[in-house]
């Protein structure tokens, strides 16, 4: 099976929960021009992860700044959820569906000055493998091998037919890395992409510049300052008051008729890949009982919930899978509230009286929602004990690392993320279903038809073991000044994007 396209570039696609922070320094032999006035844009976001390797630290944020932007796949996605050329130029896959074939760019050169050739891609691929540890890495173990086969061309076996390793090549997993760029990546990213990382200020902000050598088309924006807010009210006024230019995602919903009826700005509203995740401890404390799990769903009001703590934005799943996968099926209804019933599987449990844990992370969604789950929880006669964790390494060490937790909040933003959260015994919800994985394994090698079959199989399953509870799934919320273009409706991938964004 062939597949030739033509290279796509400036399709932006700006993550919706746009969380990273990002070190100092721009890689050695790297050029780059800085921007001011319209030649300068200036996005608020809210928290900061702790450096720039993701490959060896877990969470979407960092992905989210540099994918795309200082690193380069061999496809990406666009705008639309489509995969499309960047390092490739085209691609074909053989007959029995484990071998592909890339064909590559000849004029890409990494930030600091080397060459980027199939070499440096079978490199990355290997040591994803070798020298990755976030669970993430597990999406390269169905290669064999990678192999150069000229300067140009590469190709990867596959031990079995998957339908998902292509896409994954979109994602983190799939970055480009230079062989002679990997000995600093927390502090010193080296890639093939149009931004390099110029200026960082901790707990405030940082600057990506564009690269004078760059082999493309140059983004608009010859510098983009990331501006980290902790208060949703200080990001709004900073719009308001000129000093960032775009709230890449609004925090505070209820204060949307703030820009809206003003002609200087624009609001826009999609959807995203960001499920806000009740998280349920399955594998210690009363929430390894089933019938805990369930009472705990069956107590939550998810309208109610969703209008007090997101004035109502968002969408209601009821699983893990945003309405743009292929195998999005509605599953609100499969543990509709019920207070009454709710109360009496807690009794039946025999965990009424053990106090569940509810750990959050300092995230406005998480926060603000948070009490509401308490209190909802609270009224089906559960005690809860509420408390915040520093996001995101205190979260990431006691939750995600540790699961020391009962409950927790989180938005999961990455794309197609149910096997990345349940898949795993080790997973930090610490859900071990051999039927789960079964299904996830029968969806990678079949037909594309039962791949959606069977993960929609799997969502139910998930549903029905009340392996967690999904709130909502968040939107896309964003307000820029009326002249920036190229904002994404809906965000598909975990790369915030900024290649595709200008100004009129």
């Amino acid at each position: 099976m062939r597949h030739t396209r033509r290279p796509v570039r400036g399709a932006g696609t700006l993550a919706a929960t746009l969380a990273c922070l990002l070190l100092a320094g721009c890689s050695a032999g790297s050029t780059a021009s800085g921007g001011t006035g319209k030649n300068a844009l200036t996005i608020g976001l809210t928290a900061e992860p702790a450096n720039f390797d993701f490959t060896k630290t877990e969470g979407a944020a960092i992905s989210q700044a540099l994918l795309y932007n200082v690193y380069e796949n061999l496809v990406k996605l666009d705008q639309s959820g489509k995969i499309r050329p960047q390092l490739a130029t085209s691609w074909s896959l053989s007959e029995d569906r484990e071998t592909y074939t890339f064909h590559l760019v000849k004029n890409a050169r990494f930030s600091n000055g080397a060459p980027f050739t199939a070499k440096d891609a079978a490199f990355s691929i290997g040591r994803v493998k070798s020298d990755w540890t976030i669970a993430q890495k597990a999406q390269m173990d169905v290669v064999d091998t990678a192999r150069a086969v000229s300067p140009t061309e590469l190709k990867v076996t596959l031990k079995r037919p998957s339908n998902d390793w292509l896409y994954r090549m979109t994602t983190r997993v799939g970055a480009m890395f230079s062989r002679t760029g990997v000995d600093k990546l927390a502090t010193e990213p080296v890639g093939t992409g149009p931004y390099v990382v110029k200026k960082w200020n901790r707990g405030d902000s940082i600057t990506l510049a564009r690269r004078h050598d760059y082999r493309g088309r140059k983004p608009h924006f010859a510098s983009v300052t990331l501006k980290y807010f902790k208060d949703p009210t200080a990001m709004n006024n900073a719009l308001l008051t000129g000093t960032i230019n775009v709230i890449g995602t609004m925090q505070s919903p209820d204060s949307l008729y703030r820009f809206a009826n003003n002609p200087k700005y624009k609001v826009i509203e999609g959807t995203t890949n960001g499920e806000v995740v009740l998280s349920l401890n399955n594998g210690s404390g009363p929430l390894k009982d089933p019938k805990v799990r369930r009472a705990v769903r069956y107590a939550i009001d998810h309208k109610a919930l969703m209008d007090t703590c997101w004035a109502g934005r968002g969408k209601l799943i009821g699983s893990m899978v945003p309405p743009t996968d292929p195998w999005y099926q509605n599953l609100t209804n499969a543990y509709p509230y019920n207070r009454d019933k709710a109360k009496k599987l807690l009794e039946a449990s025999g965990q009424a009286g053990r106090t569940l844990r509810l750990r959050l992370p300092t995230l406005p969604y998480a926060t603000a929602c948070g009490t509401v789950v308490k209190s909802q929880l609270e009224q089906a006669g559960f005690k809860v004990k509420l408390d915040q964790l520093e996001f995101p390494a205190a979260w990431l060490t006691t939750v995600f690392k540790n699961a020391d937790y009962d409950m927790s909040i989180i938005s999961h933003v990455e794309p197609r993320d149910m096997q990345a959260v349940f898949g795993s015994k080790t997973s930090y919800t610490r859900y071990d279903s051999p039927a789960f994985r079964a299904l996830l394994k029968k969806a990678d090698q079949g037909t594309q038809q039962e791949q959606i079959t069977s993960m929609r199989a799997a969502a139910r399953l998930l549903s029905k073991d009340a392996a967690a509870d999904w709130l909502f799934l968040l939107p896309n919320l964003m307000v820029a000044n009326k002249d920036i273009t190229g904002l994404p409706v809906n965000t598909v991938s975990e790369s915030l994007d900024l290649t595709g964004l200008g100004r009129s």
